[in-house]
């Protein structure tokens, strides 16, 4: 089993035994979207130390974690989930203690690293031109671009900003866009 160095920060103890099924690592479990001043205190002290990677929820309470992290502690690395993937079996919320153990392998495989002083490649004209912040699909496109990109789901408003944020060169960008077009599935 694939030993990871870094310390990953999960939502619960649920998301850490389904961590513990796919890889060996330790986690950090922040109990909710609440960040306490200590939990974020120890999130820097690990970053230091072992670095830390935030695989959270692809869901709201996921994302505000996710913000607050990267708002705080600086060069964090992000794991994403597409939300198909986080589906329950029965009922309950989307979440990480539902993905099978090839997905979280996966998503592990397949960081990013925040940089808020790149430049942005892709335009709003890009995104308008896209069908991703304006029209009735601009929602069901964005989804699928999040997942196709594995940079998770963001609204219209924070799109651009995660676009840069994680660094998605211009041609990653346009070939999801045309598989999104297209109706491939990758």
């Amino acid at each position: 089993m694939k030993k990871i160095k870094e310390v990953i920060v999960v939502e619960g103890k649920d998301d850490t035994k389904r961590i513990n099924l796919a890889v060996n690592a330790d986690t950090l479990e922040t109990r909710g979207s609440a960040l306490s001043d200590e939990t974020i205190e120890q999130i820097r002290q690990l970053q230091e130390s072992r670095g830390v990677i935030v695989f959270t929820d692809p869901d709201f309470s996921g994302e505000k974690i996710r913000k607050t992290i990267s708002a705080e502690v600086p060069n964090v690395k992000h794991a994403f989930l597409k939300r198909k993937d986080a589906v329950p079996d029965h009922k309950g919320s989307l979440g990480v203690e539902h993905a099978t153990p090839e997905v979280i392998r996966q998503s592990l495989e397949h960081l990013y690293t925040e940089d808020e002083d790149a430049a942005p490649q892709i335009t709003q004209s890009d995104l308008i031109d896209a069908g991703l912040i304006a029209g009735s699909a601009a929602k069901q496109r964005r989804i699928r671009l999040g997942d196709l990109l594995g940079i998770g789901y963001v609204n219209a408003k924070q799109l651009p900003k995660r676009l840069q944020l994680f660094q998605v060169e211009k041609s990653d960008f346009n070939h999801a866009v045309e598989q999104i077009n297209g109706g491939i599935n990758e």
